[in-house]
């Protein structure tokens, strides 16, 4: 009887660690599918964020392309850095950054360009100003400047009457130059110091600076030759 009870209790011992050991299997099996779950959700997340920024790539790098001057350029240069930095792989992004890069290269070209002849534009005029203001017909130029500067009506006509002392008379005729090609020139049509300087004095600006002057025997302008400053 004895031995029956030994029996018995072994049994339930064995029956309890199969139990124990079925219940850690179960339990290894579920951690390992939660662990490939995780694993799958991760990647799938992964693939979604990169779907996105590849998708945000290529709408950034077709509004580069396609910009019709919406944007600055330092916003277009900084789109494209900022896709650059992202790294992607994709193969039509890899294509769009290239024509976006041709793009900028050809903006950047006629910026550069542009800025260049505004700066030679502005030596040219700097150099122009100083001859006006140093060279032979620097006292005429400043008579012309002064009635157009001037404050009011009354001060006009009075810089009008101190420009007359330099000429021979009020019909000394003004000859505009439009255009010159060699030896032929195209001037505007002709008119007298007293009409220029009475049109510059409406106007209240001097468009024209002294191309040449000739003078007569007294040292009276009695010809007069412009060009546009």
């Amino acid at each position: 009887m004895m031995k029956n009870r030994l029996v018995s209790a072994a049994c339930i011992q064995s029956r309890l660690k199969f139990a124990v050991m079925m219940l850690l299997v179960v339990s290894l099996g579920a951690g390992f599918s939660s662990c490939t779950s995780q694993k799958k959700l991760a990647k799938k997340k992964a693939a979604q964020e990169l779907a996105e920024k590849t998708a945000k790539a290529k709408t950034d790098l077709l509004a580069i392309i396609n910009d019709n001057g919406k944007m600055t350029l330092e916003e277009k240069e900084f789109k494209l850095a900022a896709v650059k930095r992202l790294k992607l792989e994709d193969q039509e992004i890899k294509d769009l950054i290239i024509q976006a890069e041709e793009k900028l290269a050809a903006e950047r070209s006629v910026l550069e360009k542009k800025k260049e002849e505004e700066r030679l534009m502005r030596e040219k005029e700097a150099r122009e100003r100083e001859l006006r203001e140093s060279g032979p017909y620097r006292n005429i130029n400043l008579s012309l400047d002064a009635v157009a500067n001037a404050g009011d009506v009354s001060v006009a006509n009075m810089k009008i009457r101190e420009a007359m002392a330099s000429f021979a008379s009020e019909d000394v005729p003004v000859l505009i130059l439009i255009s010159s090609d060699g030896d032929i020139k195209d001037y505007d049509r002709p008119t007298t110091i007293k009409k220029y300087l009475e049109f510059i004095k409406d106007q209240k600006k001097s468009p024209n600076k002294v191309l040449n002057a000739v003078f007569d025997s007294n040292g009276k302008i009695k010809e007069l030759e412009l060009i546009k400053k």
